[in-house]
């Protein structure tokens, strides 16, 4: 050990003895465990710091956290120790020392009852975490679905320096002469082997060849639309959302993001300053020109909640009416994966070609505008085949539009643009399920009263149901109108679908069915009139017959929830307009 290490301390240099050390409002030594004696603070901090191995040097320095989201329960981000080892040669490099901490990781597929459920614990554990260790700045490290809206959330809430890096989807893989990724694919295999065009041995097949790579789904799905909404909010370097996982440059783009890191622990350009009400629009059309998840929605709303703007389905449909549609990424189009988005341009090619409708002086995590930003792009090249030019969209209004009426009188989502137009206008008959398991044990049934005119409802999947709002709004056709060749029909729910899947599914529907909201009163034969072009969804029942209906509702015996997070959840848990968040995050609560 050098003179000079052996003699600097992690405040600068200065000493734990003698007169009372002040206490650093940055560095290691910011934040100091109350033991009535700051000096003793000091003390301990650094004794049990020194026997991880570090110098006094080391100590002085801007400290970077890294969140890492690292899990063998989520596959997505198998690959996160290797972008760990990226960002912390990039904070070494500007000056800083890296400390990684774990927090929640959350996977779709391997959480029960689903993710969403578990994406509020995830923010509140980030939040905290920001908050209570010493770190000047943080790298929020997510991928899968709910983990990058988590830390969003987490980090705003904190205030403290903070940027995104995506963990990046996954490259395609190929089942015979097909070209495949998870998990439009997935879902398409999966209807042909419930319609009986598939066998065991062939979906089982199908099955290993999906998910090939690390990363997360390989479409624009609900984790590439977040990476997307995260570098339209100016929270991710730019150009670095949609690069793949196993990309060199995704390696490269981890190294940058910890040198910005550094440069962010040195300054005070805080999430509040990035996330405001401008770049929560500009996000929003990023999103409807992606026509990207339905879920986006959802989180959008939530992580605007956090910083006390607002994404308001009004005026989401304001946005959307003058946003078209510029990806053909699937499940928008039948052809491009997130690897040929990547390759066309990226995030930066849709920015540009909205560049007109965009709030231009919105800041980024460079600490420049999104106008100075796109400004130095002009030129570059874009693939046309995969970003169309705004003068020759894919759609001339957004992927996604918001529906009112009696029955989501606080509105509801349809992503029109991976839906069956012929169905946009139409009245049906009402089939309800009054529950997942009752869509489970009845839906192919071979005698169940249905018809490819009819409307599949389902109740009771919203938020505070004990379902927890599950990705179940993906309704499946039953098996007999599969069999005889329909591919789609309305589906209505309180529930959400992921962000991989397509058809004319209503979603969101709020009030949900579990807090008392006319969902909760439909029953089989009703009549519901859907409109995309008025944007509304009506239940045609006379008002009589509801109240009689819901007075015998509020007879029945709600179930309750048992305890623990469970129980938070259900009770404190807002409808899906305000982002199902928990009503006491929000600002000033």
């Amino acid at each position: 050990m050098t003179k000079k290490a052996k003699s600097d301390g992690a405040d600068g240099g200065k000493g734990s003895g003698g007169a009372k050390a002040s206490v650093p409002q940055k560095g290691f030594l910011q934040g100091l465990a109350n033991y009535g004696d700051a000096d003793f603070s000091i003390y301990m901090r650094r004794a049990f710091a020194r026997s991880q191995g570090f110098s006094l040097d080391e100590l002085s320095r801007p400290v970077v956290g890294i969140a890492n989201t690292y899990s063998r329960f989520n596959p997505c981000h198998r690959h996160f120790p290797e972008l760990i080892d990226a960002i912390k040669r990039g904070v070494a490099s500007a000056g800083g020392l890296a400390l990684e901490f774990p927090t929640i990781s959350l996977h779709e597929s391997t959480l029960t009852p689903n993710s969403m459920k578990f994406r509020n614990l995830m923010a509140m554990d980030t939040e905290e975490m920001i908050r209570a260790q010493p770190m000047d700045a943080v790298v929020l490290m997510g991928g899968c679905d709910k983990t990058v809206p988590a830390q969003l959330m987490g980090a705003a809430s904190a205030n403290k320096p903070a940027i995104q890096l995506i963990g990046g989807p996954q490259m395609t893989g190929r089942w015979r002469e097909h070209r495949v990724g998870a998990c439009t694919d997935c879902r398409k295999f999966w209807v042909e082997y419930r319609a009986g065009r598939m066998g065991k041995s062939e979906i089982e097949e199908a099955e290993g060849r999906l998910v090939t790579t690390a990363g997360t789904c390989a479409v624009m799905g609900t984790a590439s639309t977040m990476a997307a909404i995260a570098e339209a909010l100016g929270m991710t370097l730019p150009g670095t959302a949609a690069i793949p996982a196993v990309h060199a440059d995704r390696i490269r783009a981890a190294e940058a993001t910890g040198v910005r890191a550094v440069a962010l622990a040195r300054g005070d350009l805080t999430p509040s300053k990035i996330i405001t009400q401008k770049s929560v629009e500009n996000a929003a059309r990023v999103l409807l020109a992606l026509g990207g998840s339905t879920n986006g929605v959802v989180h959008l709303a939530a992580i605007a909640g956090r910083v006390g703007a607002k994404l308001d389905l009004q005026r989401f449909n304001e946005l959307s009416d003058t946003t078209p549609v510029l990806a053909a990424v699937k499940p928008v189009g039948n052809e491009h994966y997130m690897e040929d988005f990547f390759a066309a341009g990226g995030i930066g090619a849709v920015l540009r070609e909205l560049k007109d409708r965009l709030h231009l002086d919105a800041m980024t995590i460079t600490g420049e505008t999104l106008g100075e930003r796109l400004a130095a792009e002009e030129g570059i090249w874009v693939d046309r085949r995969v970003i169309k030019p705004i003068k020759e969209p894919i759609e001339p209004q957004g992927g996604l539009v918001a529906l009112f009426g009696s029955l989501a009188p606080k509105g509801a989502i349809i992503k029109r643009s991976a839906a069956t137009p012929e169905l946009f206008e139409r009245t049906g008959r009402a089939v309800v399920f009054t529950s997942l398991a009752d869509l489970s044990a009845r839906v192919d049934d071979p005698d169940l009263d249905v018809t490819a005119d009819d409307f599949l409802i389902l109740q009771n999947a919203g938020p505070s149901s004990p379902a927890g709002m599950p990705e179940a709004g993906f309704l499946p056709i039953p098996k007999k109108l599969l069999a005889a060749g329909v591919k789609d029909m309305v589906r209505i729910s309180d529930a959400r679908m992921s962000g991989t899947a397509y058809g004319t599914i209503v979603l969101h529907v709020a009030p949900e069915a579990a807090a008392g909201g006319p969902l909760a009163l439909v029953r089989t034969g009703d009549k519901i009139k859907l409109s995309v072009k008025n944007r509304t969804i009506d239940l045609l029942v006379d008002e009589a017959e509801l109240a009689k209906r819901r007075k015998a509702w509020e007879q029945e015996k709600q179930p309750t929830a048992p305890r623990g997070y469970d129980r938070l959840f259900r009770e404190r848990v807002l409808q899906a307009p305000e982002g199902c968040d928990f009503d006491f995050l929000a600002p000033g609560e």
